[in-house]
């Protein structure tokens, strides 16, 4: 039997360091005995490296400044102003560790849920800050399944003035089959993951996955 190829993502996709500290962190919150204020510090850990990678894809320009001692230093600033957008409720559990990164940061948010009728994702609400149209977006979601909560929000985005490329998407637990949705409707934009699982059940679950994020974020049932 020929050896399974393992998945390489596309282009589009920055997955974060497999270092050892990242994948413990990850083995707690999989974990279906991980109590709840476990579970909060550990993803709140992992939101933080998530967010701090989504930075480094921001675009900079060069910036000189005077240091204490008189002399001039040679950096870089940020181009442009940024915003997060968090699709709830899971991903509002991200909007901390944004603003924990980036001060006085804006924070929009998307309701999106599954159309009774349809069975397809369906936007109910949606507020931005007035001037989102100019700012690099941070959409937040721990999760990526079949990306269909994803692509409507980042189809909404872009109704409201935001350029594609723009766009990065930042999620704990990603698989294949959603990053192949939103990569083929989004090629312009980025994904920002921490892992990514070997694929979705019948069910359309995440597999191995962790269950409900927002459910064990919050404390609250399904």
């Amino acid at each position: 039997m020929a050896p399974i190829k393992a998945y390489q993502p596309p282009k589009q996709v920055i997955l974060l360091p497999q270092t050892q500290q990242l994948k413990a962190c990850t083995t707690i919150i999989r974990d279906k005995n991980t109590q709840r204020a476990d579970f909060i510090f550990y993803s709140d850990r992992i939101i933080r490296i998530l967010v701090e990678e989504g930075l480094n894809h921001l675009p900079v320009v060069e910036k000189a400044v005077i240091t204490p001692t008189g002399k001039e230093f040679h950096g870089i600033d940020f181009q442009g102003r940024i915003c997060g957008v968090s699709i709830m409720r899971a991903g509002e559990s991200m909007e901390q560790g944004l603003r924990d990164v980036c001060r006085s940061v804006r924070i929009g948010k998307i309701l999106i849920q599954r159309d009774e009728e349809t069975a397809l994702p369906k936007l109910y609400y949606a507020k931005f800050p007035p001037d989102i149209a100019s700012r690099y977006c941070l959409l937040l979601d721990p999760m990526l399944a079949t990306g269909g909560s994803a692509i409507k929000a980042i189809e909404t985005l872009i109704d409201y003035g935001v350029a594609e490329e723009r766009i990065l998407f930042l999620n704990l637990i990603s698989c294949p089959e959603g990053i192949a949705a939103v990569v083929a409707k989004f090629p312009a934009m980025k994904i920002v993951t921490a892992e990514i699982d070997a694929g979705l059940d019948e069910k359309l679950y995440i597999n191995p996955g962790l269950g409900d994020f927002g459910c064990r974020y919050f404390g609250t049932d399904k």
